[in-house]
């Protein structure tokens, strides 16, 4: 079996004809320390403890020093836990039918929780860069996967590829906000092309991640794409171009990286190799978690931890992941939600408009370049009138296609459609 047959038994396996439309959402925040400073990662990890013991929460993983670092609901599939780093608090709900139901249970999440961490001056913020990341103890959650992915990172300090950043423990301060939606075998290119256009103006309306050293409102690109994640420009960011066709799609996927495999229980990492050539290595030098280094035989089972980060992201589940959102104020934590959700419900009003409407006459079709111009801190006043006209299009579109669902979800809109005037 080849490096496409192997990807497309993993992604296509699980995609329906004719799925129900599930809403999957996660949220990543910064625990914050209201009195400036470090996050005290003991007030943290006692909070985990804290729900675990006194609310209907079960214990689900422990670090190596037998702190809980995830919870699963007694009461349903959602879970907290940390990621990577015990300074940022992760949501994970359960799939649901309407946005409403998400909402419900992390307004309820977040009336324990607020309340706890705030005896010890914490509390939870809605924002996608943590404030006081350059103070923080960044280092990983003491558990293989985070521990695997901050070292794996960690290689751009001896790697001699350009343009990389200096901050391989960003994974430790920024924080996103991610929705995943069931896609068909019809519609998936046609969702992941759509959304892929549309990232400039997802950048303009959902940027909370400015970067002091950097003219971006949404460093959390830079932080990606500049790292080891984006050594192999394919395997992060924005599409280049519109897949006309499946083969066209998974030529394109087969060109993203494994950069980590399991031996024994054991957990190893190496310089990012392209999923097309991976098996055709004779041996690949790895490492372990002491750093020590191992000579690995490359296997088809290795594309088991085979995962891209491109902002439209083909899962495993038979959904499409949008992972391009930073965490937004907690008063519009479901904004980025509502408008994917709005898109996809009017996907074909939307490719009725991307095929015709002014910017892209107006600017071209250069995505990614669009995505890094309309997140910078300096518009000039025809790009600001250029990215608006756009943004504005495309919420109308989505609050349209929320409409025609007649669950009420439209009003987590209005931050968006009023945003001119607060």
């Amino acid at each position: 079996m080849d490096s496409i047959q192997i990807l497309k038994e993993r992604y296509l396996k699980n995609i329906q004809e004719n799925p129900h439309l599930y809403i999957g959402i996660e949220l990543e925040f910064p625990i914050v320390n209201c009195l400036g400073g470090a996050t005290d990662t003991e007030v943290a990890k006692a909070l985990l403890k804290r729900l675990a013991s006194d609310y209907p929460f079960e214990i689900e993983r422990t670090d190596r020093e037998g702190n809980p670092i995830q919870l699963k609901s007694r009461e349903n599939e959602d879970r907290l836990l940390f990621e990577l780093s015990y300074n940022t608090l992760e949501f994970a709900f359960e799939k649901a039918d309407v946005i409403q139901e998400v909402d419900e249970r992390f307004q309820q999440y977040l009336a324990l929780i607020q309340p706890i961490l705030q005896e010890n001056h914490h509390e939870i913020q809605g924002e996608g860069l943590h404030p006081f990341w350059q103070e923080n103890d960044n280092r990983p959650v003491n558990y293989p996967r985070y521990e695997m992915l901050m070292q794996y990172l960690a290689l751009s300090k001896q790697t001699v590829a350009e343009g990389l950043h200096g901050y391989p423990e960003y994974g430790a301060f920024i924080c996103g906000s991610q929705v995943q939606l069931d896609i068909s075998k019809s519609n998936y290119l046609r969702v992941i092309n759509v959304f892929n256009q549309i990232e400039a103006a997802k950048a303009y309306l959902f940027a909370n991640s400015a970067f002091d050293l950097w003219d971006t409102k949404i460093s959390r690109d830079r932080f990606w794409e500049d790292s080891m994640h984006g050594i192999l420009r394919e395997n992060v960011g924005v599409n280049p171009v519109d897949f006309a066709s499946e083969k066209e799609f998974f030529d394109y996927l087969n060109r993203s990286a494994i950069f980590t495999a399991e031996r024994e229980g054991e957990t190893y990492y190496f310089y990012p190799i392209a999923a097309a050539v991976y098996l055709e290595q004779e041996n690949i030098k790895a490492y372990d978690l002491t750093g020590r280094e191992v000579i690995l035989t490359p296997s088809a089972a290795d594309f088991s931890s085979h995962r891209s980060y491109q902002y439209q992201d083909l899962t495993t589940r038979g959904t499409v992941e949008f992972r391009s959102t930073c965490t937004q104020p907690l008063a519009r934590t479901f904004a980025p939600a509502a408008f994917h959700l709005g898109i996809l419900a009017n996907l074909e009003q939307a490719e009725i408009y991307l095929q015709t409407c002014s910017f892209f006459k107006k600017e071209g079709r250069d995505y990614q370049q669009l995505r890094r111009r309309f997140s910078g801190k300096h518009l000039s006043e025809e790009e600001r009138e250029q990215i608006e006209k756009f943004s504005d299009d495309l919420v109308r579109i989505a609050a349209e296609g929320l409409q025609f669902r007649k669950k009420g979800e439209e009003k987590y809109l209005f931050c968006l459609q009023n945003r001119k005037s607060q």
